[in-house]
Order: structure tokens, then sequence, then C-alpha cells
């Protein structure tokens, strides 16, 4: 297979690579024994929803914070909070405890929002909210596995209780697959390279720790970093992605959205790189179901920036739910055309 013909992945459609990449380095030192997470664009987000006497959904709830922001906004606001990932669940629970049953917890991936909300006896909610970037403690766990800053087993799950871990992808993948996926999901273009680079280190039992995938990855590449992004930075970011499915979660929960928000509803997305930029943006572009609350993304201001790095590359994208009318011989009626996708179970 040439270093052309990559196969076509879920989430992902025949476009021009895209300009930005997330980078985790930031250079701080961080503290891993609780998990402390700077919420990222909270008063925008928190805006952009304009909170009022209803029920919102926050899809990532993480460490609370757009939670804590929504039921502070308003006395009668109700939220449910979503998160596959436990360590984040009880963060948010001990944070939001002061709030009482304003707020339900459910552990889910946020591609089953419908389930999530059926099973709360909801239909439809008055606002959704979803912050796709991975935490820092998620990042800062060397247990975890996702960054190339710290050794620890080459796992990379968001949640740990089950699933395919990035080190047993790896091995199950053939090279032109594993080369395909570190190209779509991370855009990088030395794909072929590193697939057979990191393949041949498993081969010689050298493939065991993080930093043995980072150097697998540098023979491969070489050490030399374009624009200060490190070589590792796209091949973790795309093996994080394949081992999460977050791609296909963030088609699913964008396609279910005309469903569950209703009219006069708004929705607030914050994405952190391009891939995931791109499908918030398509799924937001129908204006027979989506009226945007600013002709541009939101980005972080200096100020945010300096004091949270990982909030440089968020973009966030908001939409007020609108219904437009269509003319016809009988008379003036709602017409709901837009993202009406198959929601996928998971």
């Amino acid at each position: 297979m040439s270093g052309q013909a990559q196969l076509a992945l879920p989430g992902l459609a025949a476009e021009a690579a895209a300009e930005w990449v997330w980078s985790e380095e930031t250079g701080e030192e961080i503290d891993v024994t609780a998990f402390v997470h700077e919420t990222v664009m909270r008063a925008p987000v928190v805006s952009a929803l304009a909170p009022g006497a209803g029920v919102y959904v926050d899809v990532t709830v993480g460490g609370g914070g757009h939670t804590e922001g929504i039921l502070e906004a308003h006395p009668e606001a109700r939220v449910i909070a979503l998160d596959r990932d436990d360590v984040a669940l009880a963060a948010a629970k001990e944070r939001l405890a002061p709030f009482g049953d304003r707020v339900t917890f459910v552990k889910t991936p946020f591609g089953d929002v419908v389930s999530a909300l059926a099973a709360a006896g909801l239909s439809e909610v008055d606002g959704l909210c979803a912050d796709l970037g991975v935490s820092s403690p998620q990042l800062d766990d060397a247990a975890r596995g996702m960054s190339f800053r710290r050794e620890g087993p080459i796992d990379m799950r968001m949640d740990r209780s089950g699933g395919e871990t990035a080190l047993e992808l790896v091995d199950r993948l053939s090279d032109d697959e594993l080369a395909d996926i570190i190209f779509h999901y991370g855009e990088e273009k030395r794909s072929r390279r590193i697939a057979r680079s990191v393949k041949r280190a498993l081969a010689e039992g050298q493939l065991v720790t993080t930093l043995d995938l980072r150097r697998a990855i540098v023979r491969a590449v070489g050490p030399v970093r374009v624009g200060g992004v490190d070589p590792a930075t796209r091949t973790f970011q795309a093996l994080r992605i394949a081992v999460n499915g977050e791609l296909d979660q963030l088609e699913t929960l964008l396609g279910a959205l005309p469903r569950i928000i209703r009219v006069d509803g708004r929705v607030a997305i914050l994405s952190f790189h391009s891939l995931e930029d791109r499908l918030v943006k398509r799924a937001l572009h129908d204006r027979d179901v989506w009226e945007p609350l600013t002709k541009k993304p939101v980005v972080a201001t200096e100020e945010e920036g300096a004091a949270n790095p990982r909030a440089r590359s968020a973009k966030l994208r908001s939409a007020r739910r609108i219904v437009r009318i269509a003319a016809s011989p009988w008379g003036a009626a709602p017409e709901t055309s837009g993202i009406h996708r198959k929601v996928r179970d998971r």
C-alpha cells in the first residue's frame, strides 16, 4: 500500500490536512495526587448557554467547573453530568456536593447521551455543553499512559475498567492499519515510517512503556521539532483517539443534538484539535437547525492562555436551536430538516 492509499476511517472526510494540533507541552510542574483540572473558558461556555430555570446536560463533566458555572448562574437550573472516567466523576461529585439534587451524575461516554437522558426521564434539554479536551489529571497521571512526558504503561484508556489498551491495539493491527490510524487521527505524514518502527520495537520486546513508544517514534523521524511540537505528539494523539473511539463518540453526539435540544435551547462545544473542530463546525452549519451565536469560534483570552497553557488550543463553537418555517400550499408549517443520523449503540 502506498503512502497515499490510506484507508477511510470513521468520523473523517477526505479533506485537506488541518493546520493546527494540540500539544501537551506546558512545561509546568504538576501535582498528580488529586484530580485538579483548570476549567477551560468557563465564563464563555456558561454565557453561551445562558442558563435559566431548565435542565442542562454536561456530557464531559470532568472536574465539574462548567457544571458549577451553570448551577451558580441560575438557582433553578439542573444538570445531568456525564463522564466515563471514574476518577473525574468522584472529583465532580465532591466539588458539586453543595448543589445537592440539582445535579445528577451518570457514568457513560458522551456518545450515549440519548440513553442517559432517557434513563433520567428526559427526551429534551435546554442546553448542552461538551469539553472535548483531555483533562490535566488524565495526562499527568503516568499510570494512564497518555503522555510521552511521563513513563507509564501504554494504556491511554479514559475508562480503565475495560476495553483495549493502546499497546493491545498496536499489537493487533498490521503495519498498514497502524499507519492509517496515525495518518488519519494524528494527521501525521510520516505515519508509514513511524508504524514500522513501532511494530519493530514491539517485535523486539522494546515496547513496554510510553517512553519506549516515544523512542520508537524518534527513531523513525528524528528528534527535530516543527513549530515546537514534539515528534511524538501526533502519534500519541492518534492512538488515544482510536483507543477511546473519540471521533465516533463525537459524531454520535452531534447527530443526536437536533433531537435532544429543544427549540431555543443552546449548545456550547469546546474542541482542542482540528479533527474535532471540523466535525463540530460541520454539524452546526445547518441553518435550518442552528443559529450560530458567534461568527467565528471563541478562543481563550491571552490572560487565560498564560494562566492555563492548555486553553491555548481551545475553540468554542455555540449555537441556538431553531426551527425554520417553510411555506407550503397549505400555509406555513415547521420544518426540522438537518442532521438526522442514526444514533449507533456503543
